[in-house]
Parts: structure tokens; C-alpha cells; sequence
């Protein structure tokens, strides 16, 4: 009975953490949904229906609204337990701090003005002869740009003197890959975390994501 119990205990802890972020664990369940249906395309096909969904130049020419939405839902590479548990630890936690609403504003800033920002350094580049004219229609879908800024904003939840260290940690995470090989898609997620450290004013009043013992989350303001 004890452990019954215990089983008990631990399920309704778990439903009220997820309960306490609607749009992250439905978002991870969108994901799950399309990411089993990528598994039953063919390779081809699937290359050539991502590619429609994907915010490259030559898509967000054409239907920049349309593709900045799907792009979201779709996951290149279809692995979907290792955004479940990336979202579990950074999304979740935002939402349950800042609010749902709070916390979309700041994943669709990331998502949409680091889309912009590297897509439009890729075209500069395409124009200066630095990238081949065909990175226009490059396949570029996915969630990373939007859990990038999550993961910069929760700065601001956090106490010193750990808020500075993981504040470092991020930074250089990702910014080494801007100094060694760096892609467009580097600096797409190297400007979502300052985007997402830009959203400074969305967490005003919010207090800290948890105590600096780890006991709970502390009063949400």
C-alpha cells in the first residue's frame, strides 16, 4: 500500500507540473505527432516536405507567415525524447514562471526575429559570393531557435550568484561554435539568446524560478 501510495504521490506531482505548463507539454505533444509521421515517409519525400515547411529564403519570400508557423512543428532528424526532456527543463519551467502567455511572446520572438536576422545574413552572404545560390531553398525547420531564448530569458529568474555563472555557461555554449566553424544557423541561435535576454521586460515582477536551495518555485509576482 505504501508504495501504491508512493506511485500515487509521485503521478499527481508529475500531472501538476505539467498542468502548470499547458502550452509546452502541447507543443511537445504536436511535435510527437508529426515527428511519427516523418518516420513513415520515405526519405525523399520527406526531404521535399520539410523543405516546404522550412523558413529558407526562398520559402519566406513567398509564404513568410505560413513557414515561420510550420517550421515550429517539425522536428529534422526525428529524435522527440531528447526535446521532451530539453523542454521538461527549460520550457516548462519559463511557462510555469512567466505565464503562458509571457512565455510564447518570448519563443515567438526568438523564433521569428532569429529566423529573420540569419536568413537575411545568409542572403547578404549569397549576394557577396560567400554561400552558394543554392542555400536559398536550404532545409532549415525545428524548435531550436525558440528554446534558445527560453533558455537565455530564465536568466533573469535565477539568483545570484548563480544567475551570472549559468549566464556564462549559455554564452559560451553558444558562442564557441561561432569561433570555430561557424554556420548561419550558429548565429541564428547565438541572436535568439540575446533576443531571449532581450525580453527582459516580459519577466518584470516575476520574482525567481525556484529558491536558491532548490526547494520550489518562489512567488510568480
Amino acid at each position: 500500500m505504501r508504495r501504491l501510495r508512493g506511485f500515487s504521490g509521485v503521478g499527481q506531482a508529475v500531472w501538476a507540473y505539467v498542468r502548470g505548463a499547458p502550452g509546452t507539454y502541447v507543443w511537445l505533444a504536436v511535435l510527437f505527432v508529426t515527428t511519427v509521421a516523418l518516420h513513415r515517409m520515405s526519405p525523399e519525400f520527406e526531404q521535399e516536405f520539410l523543405r516546404q515547411r522550412s523558413t529558407n529564403i526562398h520559402e519566406l519570400s513567398r509564404h513568410p507567415v505560413r513557414v515561420l508557423v510550420a517550421s515550429a512543428m517539425w522536428i529534422d532528424g526525428g529524435y522527440w525524447v531528447p526535446y521532451a526532456v530539453l523542454y521538461t527543463v527549460f520550457h516548462a519551467r519559463a511557462e510555469r514562471w512567466l505565464g503562458t502567455a509571457r512565455w510564447l511572446a518570448v519563443c515567438a520572438a526568438a523564433h521569428v526575429l532569429a529566423t529573420l536576422v540569419s536568413e537575411g545574413a545568409l542572403a547578404v552572404a549569397i549576394q557577396e559570393g560567400l554561400a552558394p545560390r543554392s542555400s536559398v531553398e536550404t532545409l532549415d525547420v525545428g524548435v531550436s531557435y525558440a528554446l534558445s531564448g527560453v533558455v537565455a530569458v530564465l536568466f533573469y529568474g535565477m539568483r545570484s550568484p548563480w544567475r551570472y555563472a549559468y549566464l556564462v555557461v549559455v554564452l559560451v555554449f553558444y558562442g564557441l561554435p561561432l569561433v570555430e566553424a561557424p554556420t548561419f544557423t550558429d548565429f541564428g541561435h547565438f541572436v535568439s539568446v540575446l533576443i531571449g535576454l532581450g525580453c527582459f521586460p516580459l519577466v518584470g515582477g516575476r520574482g525567481s524560478v525556484r529558491d536558491p536551495k532548490g526547494t520550489g518555485a518562489v512567488s510568480r509576482g
